[in-house]
């Protein structure tokens, strides 16, 4: 696949896209009629934490993909309207996985340069530190110049709930678990180009690709303190949701 923006004008507007199309299988039957990205936390749906940190940094457009149950998570969050930014859907069926699915919203993503993160994450991280960062990408094809070039800046989080994916190297390359390791916290800057060896339509898992890179150290990363979980089962989400209550149709845990 060439690294070619199809069919759009090329706008230099900072973007990113909402991972939202999964099952959320360890939360049934919560998720057997609401989708995952709308199950309340403190108040409002998950996926609308990432929308207003989002637009609070300076991202001036979202893609959010959707498979399993998307017409209530489209007709929730609309166009954006009422973030004042403009939202735009992605639509797979079946699911293409985390990697096949920001693929599949490549031709959205007029940016070389753009910020994935999942819709089923609970954290106060700054996403006006990858705001930064991606205005720096912008103008080189690897990270200052760096080589390998660097194509993907993780977040990691050390978190004991969770296991401990990578390290980062006294370069501050992202590598295998060894001494000091955390999460990949499900958020991250990446070029177009990570992305260019797959196809539209394919099935593919974006830790699987991450490793690979890693492998070839072509990612990079950084350590945060923020506050962060996975709401993948039952006991996060209540770890993440101190007042339970009800949202419309959508059941508290």
């Amino acid at each position: 696949m060439a690294d070619t923006v199809p069919d759009r004008v090329y706008l230099l507007m900072p973007q990113a896209m909402i991972l939202a199309a999964g099952r959320g299988e360890r939360l049934r039957p919560f998720t057997d009629q609401c989708p995952k990205p709308l199950l309340p936390v403190r108040g409002k749906p998950l996926i609308e934490w990432q929308i207003e940190g989002l637009v609070r940094a300076g991202f001036d457009e979202i893609v959010v993909n959707g498979a399993w149950l998307a017409e209530p998570l489209e007709s929730y969050l609309a166009q954006g309207q009422r973030w004042g930014v403009p939202l735009h859907w992605s639509r797979e069926d079946p699911a293409l996985g985390t990697a096949g699915g920001v693929v599949q919203a490549l031709p959205f993503l007029t940016d070389p340069v753009f910020v994935v993160v999942s819709a089923d994450i609970h954290t106060t991280y700054a996403y006006e530190l990858l705001r930064t960062r991606l205005e720096r990408w912008r103008d080189s094809p690897g990270e200052e110049g760096a080589d390998p070039p660097v194509l993907a800046h993780l977040v990691l989080v050390e978190e004991a709930h969770y296991p401990r994916d990578f390290s980062l190297d006294a370069e501050g390359r992202v590598t295998q678990p060894i001494g000091r390791a955390g999460t990949y916290g499900n958020i991250g800057l990446f070029r177009r180009s990570f992305f260019t060896p797959l196809k539209r339509g394919e099935n593919a898992d974006l830790g699987a690709l991450l490793r690979n890179a890693v492998s070839r150290r072509q990612v990079s990363g950084e350590w945060t303190v923020s506050p962060w979980i996975n709401v993948g089962t039952l006991a996060e989400w209540q770890r993440a949701e101190n007042h339970p209550k009800e949202f419309d149709s959508c059941p508290s845990p």
